[in-house]
């Protein structure tokens, strides 16, 4: 079995609160885990969002078990918590899983450039809780025979397909880092910050990134509706 030494307690914490996020949103989630030297990248999708969530992790040291140079795997979100060792800060990884059709496209590992416009931390939180009371008033205000699925989810798109500012990233992506954990209040003078490479757009935070891509990906099912 192949074990993650992760590089303290803190980071285990982490992944292990990032993964019991996805798991709220869809108990059989699944996780696209990317390593190599010491350092983890792992992609969920939340499917209420419509949206890439990645969560860096730091690492102590390589793998142990025979794997020598760098991981690439699909696997159970539920499993891989369960093998989440805070104290010892170790994460054991579970048996690969046939991957969801977002696990294939994965946002590019360079070649990103900042874009303008996003506002700050609080500035962007103030506008997930507008649209969240807007979302509820509306959808309040609906007669009895309008409040279907379809209604609500017509009022939804409407509302979380607005961009932010004068960007073109989605407001539904600012929702998905506030709760997944990612939009808490700056460390220091650190600021999320917007950017893009081709079609993908990235909100990248202290805590993790949320990556979205302009148009869709067609017949593979992901989408930024």
């Amino acid at each position: 079995m192949t074990v993650l030494h992760l590089a303290d307690e803190g980071e285990a914490a982490d992944l292990a609160a990032f993964l019991s996020r996805l798991l709220h949103y869809d108990r059989g989630a699944a996780v696209r885990l990317q390593a190599a030297g010491t350092a983890l990248a792992v992609f969920g999708r939340p499917p209420s969002f419509e949206v890439l969530a990645i969560r860096a992790v730091r690492l102590a040291k390589p793998y142990e078990d025979g794997l020598e140079v760098t991981l690439d795997v699909t696997v159970s979100a539920g499993e891989l918590l369960e093998s989440v060792d805070d104290r010892a800060a170790t994460a054991a990884v579970p048996t690969a899983v046939t991957g969801p059709p977002w696990a294939g496209v994965l946002p590019p590992r360079g070649g990103w450039r900042p874009e303008r416009g996003l506002p700050d931390t609080d500035t962007l939180r103030a506008m997930v809780a507008a649209a969240v009371a807007e979302f509820r008033s509306r959808t309040e205000e609906l007669p009895p025979e309008d409040r279907t699925r379809a209604g609500l989810d017509r009022i939804g798109r409407e509302i979380w397909s607005r961009t932010v500012g004068g960007t073109d990233l989605p407001v539904r992506a600012v929702h998905a880092a506030q709760s997944l954990g990612f939009l808490r209040p700056a460390v220091g003078a650190e600021e999320p910050a917007l950017v893009s490479s081709g079609a993908w757009l990235r909100l990248r935070t202290p805590y993790g990134s949320v990556a979205v891509r302009r148009g869709g990906l067609g017949t593979l099912g992901v989408s930024v509706r």
